[in-house]
């Protein structure tokens, strides 16, 4: 025998007023937004070693803007599909997400290996345009004592 509804129950099948408490909602409540897809993760990801970098290197980093998108438009000077590109005139660098998500070859799939990748592709990119190596930028990040 079918139960009868509550008047609080919702009409969305699969969700449920359970034992009179409400509906469910996100730990973080309605204050902060959820990431919930790879580009917003990818996103976060470059503005915060973006901003790293600007840290470390305020003066040669001041007016740079970083900018994510979603493929090249044309394939690269090298026959391949660019990760980043460098406009130096107008002190940009533009990430593309799916050739650095996709075409990557991770040993491990998981987010600690997803965000090294992404954070080395920003690293490279800001070494082509300052004219120096990668490991040159934080190289108190990579020495141990």
């Amino acid at each position: 025998m079918a139960r009868p509804r509550s008047a609080g129950a919702s009409a969305r099948p699969g969700w449920r007023d359970r034992h009179g408490r409400g509906m469910r909602s996100a730990v973080t409540g309605p204050q902060l937004p959820l990431l919930h897809s790879r580009a917003d993760l990818f996103d976060m990801t470059v503005a915060s070693t973006a901003e790293y970098l600007k840290d470390i290197w305020p003066d040669e980093l001041a007016n740079v803007s970083f900018e994510v998108a979603g493929l090249p438009s044309a394939v690269g000077d090298s026959g391949g599909i660019d990760r980043w590109h460098v406009i130096a005139p107008e002190r940009r660098v533009i990430l593309y997400r799916l050739p650095i998500e996709r075409l990557a070859h991770l040993h491990h799939h998981d987010d600690l290996h997803r965000r090294m990748l992404i954070e080395s592709c920003v690293f490279r990119a800001v070494a082509e345009l300052l004219g120096k190596d990668p490991w040159d930028l934080a190289p108190e990040r990579f020495r141990h004592l």
